[in-house]
């Protein structure tokens, strides 16, 4: 009973790493990292076909489907932590503000960022807007920025595909 528990423990331990690598791949490839998505999706398919391989040789064990069904389920949720954790490249933020926009231009500026504003009109009226486009990590900072200026300020976030040109601050490798 042992082996067959360790068998199936390490077919699970398989395909959590497996999809957590393929879930990493695919936003990789996404975000045009074209050889970190090679060798990622390498070790993504290994593990694949060794986990596969140990299923296949013993069908009749449903703990052995089991832990490859229950793998790729974990496997998915670690995966896309482990995105988050990582929040590679870039977002924009667009923030709406009835009164505050240029104030929150002007923190959005302190704190070392480009921020573009300007005037729209709304529903109400007419409203200030800021569009600001920083790395993924930095959008929780800049969106507590926003907040300290104005509370009630509309901010939506969206995934930048790339950015050209412009004003950012960037890490030193970035900038090479």
């Amino acid at each position: 009973m042992i082996d067959i528990l360790a068998a199936a423990l390490f077919i699970f331990g398989l395909r959590v790493v497996g999809i957590s690598i393929g879930t990493v791949r695919v936003l990789l490839t996404m975000r045009g990292r074209k050889w970190l998505s090679a060798i990622t999706g390498f070790f993504e398919v290994l593990a694949y076909v060794v986990a596969i391989g140990q299923v296949v040789q013993n069908l009749d064990n449903a703990w052995n489907i089991l832990a490859y069904c229950l793998g790729f389920s974990a496997g998915t949720i670690l995966g896309m932590w482990i995105e988050e954790r990582l929040a590679l490249g870039y977002a924009t933020v667009r923030i709406i503000s009835v009164d505050h926009a240029p104030a929150i231009a002007e923190a959005i500026r302190g704190a070392g960022h480009g921020a573009t504003d300007g005037l729209a009109h709304g529903a109400g009226g007419m409203v200030g807007t800021v569009k600001v486009v920083v790395r993924r990590k930095e959008v929780n900072p800049v969106c507590k920025l926003v907040q300290q200026e104005d509370p009630k300020a509309f901010i939506t976030i969206e995934e930048t595909q790339a950015v050209r040109q412009g004003y950012m601050r960037l890490a030193r490798q970035e900038r090479r």
